[in-house]
């Protein structure tokens, strides 16, 4: 399998690195520097000033935060880099999802803060799943009085893979002003905007820097017999020896080398990059990770979907194999130009090879997750694809403009197309059309990118739990109904009996006419008559679990016909209905909570303070120190359950929900909800 160095030369051709990380951690920062550092550009940018290239939509600037993936291609020594700056925030989880399945390997930026080391275990454990090699950045160095050593141990506490510390910090008092590299074994002191000055090995670091070089060697040598004699033997490996191993293990993720530094004061910086140029394996390495087949003709995976108000589509892609030139054509489209991005800014490119990252123009029948070859669709060349997110929180909407509904199913699809975390369902129970996702910033900017991108605001109101409601009692009625207007008049008359059915039975309708005392073709309407009634029972809300039998009757031959038939249905039901101890359902949904074990009796109190009920927990599988929490949970008590799960776990806390019963709802509650939907269906 191809590694990061071959024969003691590193990789050649365009790279991709991911820069991702939890909220707040500096990514964006991070970018920044590595673009200023490279020459990408001349200026950094800053959050106040709304400039970052990684934030360069107005839903990010109005945030301070990124909400989509930014790819920024730049050159580094000669070589060619593009770094793609994922979200931080969990919400936006699909789109660095999608962007860690087309990159080389992934840096992950993390703060230096103990009691924060766990909002990192969800990304490190997707790495890992897809054998993703990656790098830790410990950002934010020069603002924090924490020991490395301690915050290594709580990294590693969230780590599957061995952790590797690269450097130690020279400190003076609690300032941060260089490092000493463990590998080469020399130091190095800050300067700022350019390379650091070389220093001598300060004496109070030498047993320090010796116990971290051996502590890295021993871990390399868990993986390679000979290196694990040396050590035996007291025998130091050349320098070269050391990279060579690191550059292996990196390519195979089976170890995470740490990296210290400050990126808004470029600090380490050029560091990462000079590890990044000489340990991250090249295309040829991923595409055989990723399972992709060996062939000669282009393959491309689209990973990003851009609708561009004036500009148009363009959809981001990672070509894993051969050349693509503009104008070509892939599937069903013809590609409308071939952009090198760096952040919004373009450069047209006339082709693209192997490992490059490039934003393709007018792709109209090319998706998020495609796989595209010269003959069309090429999944089944281009390996496995990030698994779309199931959504965890939803809001109902609605076009603020009448005459805008037509084209709002229109604008969602594209949003869609854009993210596919998000999704449209029509509630058929209530009649209104949601908008799911993965937590409210994330629909917010959904809801922001409709009105800025299509011009059409829309409204967003919580969406209704969908109640039941059902009878306790039996009972027969008799109905009568007689109409005379001059001609031909109305006249029906039924006798039938009302009984409650099991839960889950939903409505049986059944006769038991004899001697055709109601005539077989008016029997029909006399079910659609009940069938009319079920939309809205005594309590207002949508009847089930119970049978109607038609046994007896009356016709006229002149004056009976089947609307008849059917009004006297539903006024049958309308009269015998409500004696027979209507009740109200609310739906109740299974749910599983996944979080830290640390987090479970937690999560206990929280299902319990929301009417749950908890069912047991169990280990999560494949995720040490993981549980996973079952319970029965009410549907209206799981709107916003994501945010305050969220609250309580510093983000990393999540469930999947689906529908299980109805369960009768009594008391001040249930009669709440009852006085709320006749409220509202007055005011209709």
């Amino acid at each position: 399998m191809p590694t990061g160095t071959q024969n003691g030369r590193h990789p050649a051709g365009p790279r991709c690195a991911a820069i991702v990380g939890p909220y707040l951690s500096g990514k964006t920062t991070l970018l920044e520097s590595l673009l200023l550092v490279t020459g990408a550009i001349a200026r950094r940018g800053t959050a106040k000033e709304g400039n970052l290239v990684g934030d360069g939509s107005a839903e990010a600037r109005a945030r301070k935060m990124s909400v989509q993936v930014t790819p920024a291609s730049t050159s580094f020594l000669g070589e060619s880099w593009t770094f793609l700056d994922c979200p931080g925030s969990i919400e936006f989880w699909q789109e660095t999802m999608n962007a860690l399945m087309v990159a080389d390997a992934a840096v992950v930026v993390v703060e230096p803060v103990v009691d924060r080391a766990m909002t990192v275990a969800p990304l490190l454990h997707f790495l890992d799943e897809h054998a993703i090699p990656h790098m830790i950045f410990v950002n934010k160095m020069d603002e924090t009085e924490t020991r490395v050593r301690e915050f290594m141990d709580a990294l590693q506490g969230v780590s599957e893979r061995p952790l590797v510390l690269r450097q130690v910090p020279i400190r003076r008092g609690e300032a941060i002003e260089g490092y000493v590299d463990v590998v080469s074994e020399r130091a190095y002191r800050y300067k700022p905007g350019q390379e650091s000055d070389l220093i001598p090995l300060p004496d109070e670091l030498q047993s320090r820097e010796k116990e971290v070089r051996q502590g890295l060697l021993e871990k390399l040598a868990d993986f390679d017999d000979k290196l694990l004699e040396q050590l035996l033997e007291d025998v130091v490996p050349p320098k070269e020896e050391i990279y060579r191993h690191l550059s292996s293990n990196l390519a195979e993720d089976r170890i995470v080398p740490v990296f210290l530094g400050a990126a808004e004061r470029d600090h380490g910086v050029r560091r990462l990059l000079k590890a990044l140029r000489h340990e991250v394996p090249d295309i040829a390495a991923t595409a055989n990770r990723l399972g992709v087949k060996p062939g000669d003709g282009p393959l491309l995976r689209v990973f990003k979907t851009l609708h561009q108000p004036h500009a148009g589509k363009l959809s981001f892609a990672r070509l894993l194999r051969g050349k693509v030139k503009d104008n070509a054509t892939l599937g069903q489209d013809r590609i409308g130009g071939i952009y090198r991005m760096v952040g919004e800014q373009q450069t047209k490119l006339g082709e693209a090879a192997a490992g490059e990252v490039v934003a393709l123009g007018r792709m109209e029948h090319t998706r998020t997750g495609h796989a595209l070859g010269a003959n069309g669709d090429a999944g089944g060349e281009a390996g496995a694809f990030a698994a779309v997110l199931t959504p965890v929180y939803s809001l109902a909407i609605v076009a603020e403009k009448r005459a805008d509904e037509v084209k709002l199913s229109g604008s969602l699809a594209k949003l869609v197309e854009e993210d596919p975390s998000l999704g449209v369902e029509l509630q058929h129970d209530t009649h209104e059309h949601l908008l799911l996702g993965q937590g409210d910033i994330h629909l917010q900017v959904a809801v922001d990118r409709l009105k800025s991108k299509f011009n059409l605001p829309v409204a967003t109101t919580r969406p209704q739990v969908p109640y039941k409601e059902t009878i306790r009692n039996g009972t027969k009625h008799h109905a009568r109904y007689k109409r005379q207007t001059g001609g031909h008049g109305q006249f029906a008359d039924i006798h039938i009996e009302i009984k409650p059915l099991p839960r889950g039975s939903g409505f049986v309708f059944s006769e038991s006419i004899v001697g055709g005392s109601v005539p077989r073709n008016f029997i029909p309407s006399v079910e659609i008559g009940v069938q009319d009634y079920l939309k809205r029972g005594p309590l207002g809300f949508h009847v089930v679990d119970f049978a109607v039998d038609l046994q007896d009757g009356q016709y006229h031959d002149v004056d009976s016909s089947d609307m008849a038939f059917r009004t006297c249905a539903g006024m049958a039901m309308r009269e015998a209905m409500p004696k027979c101890g209507p009740v109200l359902l609310e739906p109740i949904f299974q749910v599983e909570i996944a979080v830290p074990n640390a987090y479970t009796a937690r999560v206990q109190r929280l299902v319990t303070g929301r009417r749950g009920q908890v069912l047991g927990f169990d280990a999560k599988p494949g995720w040490a120190g993981w549980d996973l929490v079952s319970a029965h949970m009410p549907q209206s008590e799981l709107h916003d359950l994501i945010v305050e799960l969220r609250s309580l776990t510093l983000g990393v806390g999540t469930f999947t929900c689906a529908f299980d019963h109805l369960q009768e709802l009594v008391g001040r509650l249930a009669d709440q909800i009852v006085q709320a939907r006749n409220a509202a269906q007055a005011a209709q």
